[in-house]
């Protein structure tokens, strides 16, 4: 299968991989032919990607990380808990909280043992789920990508276990924000990003009370929106005074904001994200993390089609565990034309060979 984006999808088209509701049952399954309703639906819920299968792309898989049935399962849980603080007064919200923590704790440690005992890079596709509220789904990501940074850094489980909670409840003050600002579907004004702002307070005092949760927990909340440079908020802390788990959540809740779908802003792929973090790492994001980032995270899921430097067009058809960004390539076309017989190349034996571009709206003379 491969990946396009849905303004080449065409009816006709057969469907390769299975895109989900909220409730966890199939919005379209793998191997349907897409009609001319189904592909006018997927745009009016903002999907921008789809896997299709061809000829050219049989035989490519790709397998996340977390298997779709325990995501379902755990950002349900993450939506329930959220939504318990979020029905009572302020006051009672930490209480509340802390009768949730032991299986938020829970689900933390059964995403960080699956993580631990996966040998691969972390693949997480944000197109094949769907959500009303970005929140929930959010703090999933966050902790999927703050527990493979962590690992790649070396911390120790207890220490990974602590960053898995911060980064679920990185942005748990967002419960207190008025639904008028956490939801609007377009850019903030600058008064209402100044509320928004305050959910990093918020989320310190709901924490900090918890005797269940050790007080970094709420310093991860607190600090995961500072900048190594200053220019972060609440407080404009620098490097050496943030917190090493605040560094990695912050860098995870970047990455994620950017290659997620948001009504405002057309998403990025895992690649265009991954140089939007290198583009801040030394000034606002810690180099060490950037680094961990860049090699723990997918770069160019399997089923993309790519441009190499040298004219050849072909779509990543594997990955190289130790290398994300040199992966394994199926070349398809040299000279602009269709290859009768595909051949694959691993870009980790060609070091001069470079990605050049991916091209998701690329549109195949043969279709």
């Amino acid at each position: 299968m491969r990946l396009i984006s849905i303004n080449v999808l065409k009816a006709g088209m057969i469907v390769g991989r299975t895109i989900w509701n909220e409730a966890g049952h199939p919005l379209l399954q793998k191997g349907v032919v897409v009609t001319d309703f189904m592909l006018s639906r997927l745009k009016q819920l903002h999907i921008k990607y789809v896997y299709i299968e061809d000829a050219i792309s049989y035989g490519i898989e790709i397998e996340e990380t977390i298997k779709p049935t325990v995501r379902n399962k755990v950002v349900n849980k993450i939506t329930e808990s959220f939504h318990l603080v979020k029905e009572v007064k302020s006051g009672q919200a930490s209480f509340v909280l802390e009768q949730q923590s032991k299986e938020i704790g829970t689900i933390v440690e059964d995403l960080l043992n699956s993580i631990l005992d996966s040998e691969a890079v972390l693949t997480v596709l944000t197109d094949a789920y769907l959500y009303d509220e970005y929140l929930y789904q959010h703090s999933f990501q966050v902790t999927l990508y703050s527990l493979a940074i962590a690992k790649e850094m070396g911390y120790s489980y207890e220490d990974l276990r602590l960053i898995g909670i911060g980064a679920m409840l990185h942005d748990v003050g967002k419960l207190l924000i008025p639904t008028e600002i956490l939801l609007k579907p377009e850019r903030l004004t600058n008064e209402e990003y100044e509320v928004m702002k305050q959910h990093t307070r918020y989320g310190f005092d709901l924490l900090r009370n918890l005797h269940s949760v050790s007080l970094l927990v709420a310093h991860c909340a607190f600090q995961h929106h500072e900048r190594i440079d200053g220019s972060g908020y609440p407080r404009g802390l620098v490097d050496f005074e943030i917190h090493p788990f605040a560094k990695i959540i912050g860098v995870a809740d970047v990455f994620d904001a950017v290659t997620s779908n948001r009504v405002y802003r057309e998403k990025l792929l895992p690649s265009q994200g991954i140089t939007i973090i290198q583009a801040g790492s030394g000034t606002i994001f810690s180099p060490r993390v950037v680094e961990a980032l860049c090699k723990s995270v997918i770069h160019y899921a399997n089923g993309t089609i790519i441009l190499l430097s040298d004219g050849r067009r072909g779509i990543v058809s594997k990955q190289n565990i130790k290398h994300p960004d040199r992966p394994y390539i199926r070349i398809f076309e040299e000279d602009d034309e269709i290859l009768d017989a595909t051949y694959e190349i691993n870009l980790i034996d060609s070091p001069n060979l470079l990605i050049d571009k991916v091209e998701i709206e690329y549109v195949m003379s043969v279709e």
